[in-house]
């Protein structure tokens, strides 16, 4: 199993893109051999033809569809995360690179030294999100400031505005969203659990 942290390595960008190909720029490719897994943009993509500057990505027209890879042109930035190694420290959390849905920020604000980003999302998704939990913008792990029945909110440090491509946010950016796969878990076991018929009393 392919897991990630959240944790954006480094920045990308989008060399060319035709028939559902990405190349994509980084100083990270020389690490990959043709098969291994990478997020971009929280995205979980399989390397082709990976050199000491590039690699390519087949994207499926499902994935362009259902995630912010649809609207990236030729010089798009994006966040790069190479998988969790065993004895890799886990300094984010568990994340998958498989989007649940994406989300449209509806405001940005300074505050001190950090960034409040507004995002709004489906409320179909915001069901797992909690104040204080996690969740993986664009494949970067956060924690959750606020949250209601229409949007949550996270505050971004200097780092993260500087090393990821959310520090570029602005209102009306989509951004790629995969909330905490616990909270699925959790909600299919109490749904299971709500379902099994009551047991008989025994006489």
């Amino acid at each position: 199993m392919v897991m990630f942290t959240g944790l954006v390595a480094e920045k990308g960008t989008i060399r060319s893109r035709r028939d559902g190909r990405l190349e994509i720029a980084t100083s990270l490719a020389g690490e990959l051999a043709a098969g291994d897994s990478v997020a971009v943009n929280g995205v979980c993509l399989t390397a082709v033809d990976p050199d000491a500057s590039s690699f390519a990505a087949d994207v499926m027209p499902e994935t362009l569809r259902r995630s912010s890879l649809g609207p990236l042109r030729e010089g798009s930035e994006v966040n790069v995360e190479l998988p969790l190694r065993a004895g890799d420290r886990l300094g984010g959390h568990m994340v998958q690179g498989h989007v649940d849905a994406t989300g449209s920020v509806a405001g940005v604000r300074d505050e001190g030294l950090a960034r409040v980003v507004r995002i709004e999302a489906d409320p179909a998704l915001l069901r797992y999100v909690v104040e204080k939990g996690s969740i993986a913008v664009d494949g970067v792990s956060l924690t959750v400031s606020s949250v209601d029945d229409e949007a949550f909110e996270v505050s971004l440090i200097p780092e993260t505005l500087e090393r990821t491509t959310l520090g570029q946010a602005e209102r009306g950016t989509m951004v790629n969203l995969e909330v905490d796969v616990l909270a699925k878990y959790v909600e299919k076991l109490i749904r299971s659990r709500a379902a099994r018929p009551a047991a008989q009393p025994r006489r």
